[in-house]
């Protein structure tokens, strides 16, 4: 009896240490992309052979005969990592020659754009990003759409894109980290992190002006409203995640004014569902921030923009008051913004473009409610801006080069880069 007890202590202690060392493995990864014949001591050596499997668990990836595996050329690396937030550390630059490389994580997070390195000089780009599947415990799941089971963010990987006109990079590195406070983002088609060009939402520009001390968690998904959010499982999802000292920020009311159920309404469900999220946030510590929805591209004959969303921005505002709640008013600054364009110039914030501009794209695109990259850029410019007038503690990791921003001066379009990813899609997100 006494051999089997200590056999079973050693059995239990050989479980244990499989474990972490399964846990280290899947946690912690360091490449070397330099292209040398050997490593760098502690790190694991990449090349144009490191595809990406399930067996393997990290590699190049969304490989075609069209895309040659190299640092030297836009590419996707994909690690397989459990839920959480993640550092990552990219050294970019080479010694032979000049870089420009643009970061983005998962689907289409914007970390950095166009770093430049001289020949031979390189620069440490760092972040903080969250990856996410849809298990919630047990059997139960995220209810994705169709059209969300392909998306970046709801797999078991963490995908990081290289772009640019000329990326370069040295080694990466990916650690969780566990002790930076989270800003989980609960939304439609305006804030959710938009797969393919040349859609985009402010959720996933946002990212680009914080630094690794600070992480964003983008639960948003097109066509929601609060209560199909809810009703999905997604604040379940996001509140198994989150912490005290965390940040729940939403933003609902497209989809919302299209209810026309007994009981629907701004005052009525919309409300009700709103101060859901509020409740929850405050029960586990963390800071609830509304925001109203953002203005439809609708100007009038004189040029100015009418409202098309009801009494739902009203509703929202009048949440916030009564809760006690912080408030960004999107819905009034984009007002401005978009008048500040005009009619015209506004059309270069949303995606409206001519036949023929991307791929398969046989008929011209003229949509007046989801941003294309320089608008969602400018849009979370606008959000940032209604932090600052919040004064969140937050706003201390604001990365150096942040310039502050008015929307009745917006950026100059035709200074504005974006360096397309490989997917496109035509189709345009649901909700309106």
């Amino acid at each position: 009896m006494k051999n089997i007890i200590i056999m079973r202590k050693h059995i239990t202690l050989l479980l244990v240490c499989c474990c972490t060392l399964l846990s280290a493995q899947t946690t912690s990864y360091k490449f070397d992309f330099s292209g040398k014949k050997k490593a760098k001591e502690g790190y694991i050596l990449v090349t144009p052979e490191t595809l990406y499997s399930a067996g393997n668990g990290y590699g190049y990836d969304f490989v075609g005969a069209d895309t040659q595996p190299t640092s030297q050329q836009p590419f996707y690396f994909s690690v397989d990592v459990p839920d959480g937030n993640y550092r990552v550390n990219v050294v970019v630059g080479n010694r032979r020659k000049a870089g420009v490389t643009t970061l983005r994580g998962e689907s289409r997070r914007l970390f950095y754009e166009r770093v430049a390195t001289k020949k031979g000089e390189y620069k440490t780009c760092s972040f903080t990003i969250n990856k996410r599947n849809t298990l919630i415990e047990g059997t139960e799941h995220v209810r994705i759409k169709d059209r969300e089971k392909g998306k970046l963010n709801w797999d078991d990987k963490l995908t990081i894109e290289v772009n640019g006109p000329a990326p370069q990079i040295m080694e990466m590195t990916i650690e969780r980290v566990d002790d930076v406070p989270t800003i989980f983002l609960c939304g439609n088609s305006t804030v959710v992190d938009q797969d393919n060009e040349p859609w985009a939402s402010w959720g996933q520009m946002i990212t680009r002006f914080f630094d690794e001390n600070v992480c964003f968690a983008n639960y948003a998904e097109s066509g929601e409203t609060a209560v199909t959010f809810i009703g999905a499982k997604r604040l379940k999802k996001l509140l198994t995640q989150v912490k005290p000292g965390d940040y729940i920020v939403v933003e609902f009311g497209h989809n919302d004014q299209k209810r026309k159920g007994v009981g629907d309404g701004a005052f009525y469900s919309f409300m009700y569902n709103m101060k859901i999220f509020v409740d929850e946030a405050r029960r586990r510590g963390a800071t609830p921030i509304l925001v109203t929805p953002t203005q439809r591209r609708s100007f009038n004959a004189e040029g100015k923009i009418t409202d098309t969303h009801l009494d739902y921005p009203e509703a929202t505002r009048f949440l916030a008051n009564r809760e006690g709640v912080h408030l960004i008013d999107l819905h009034a600054m984009n007002r401005v913004l978009y008048e500040a364009m005009g009619p015209e110039a506004s059309k270069g914030a949303f995606v409206h473009y001519p036949a023929n501009t991307y791929p398969g794209q046989a008929k011209p695109l003229a949509d007046n409610t989801h941003f294309n990259p320089y608008g969602a850029y400018q849009i979370s410019k606008c959000i940032i801006e209604g932090m600052k007038k919040l004064d969140l503690d937050i706003l201390k990791y604001l990365r150096a080069d942040y310039v502050p921003y008015d929307p009745a001066h917006p950026d100059d379009r035709a200074a504005f880069q974006w360096d397309d990813s490989r997917f496109v899609e035509i189709l345009k997100p649901d909700g309106n």
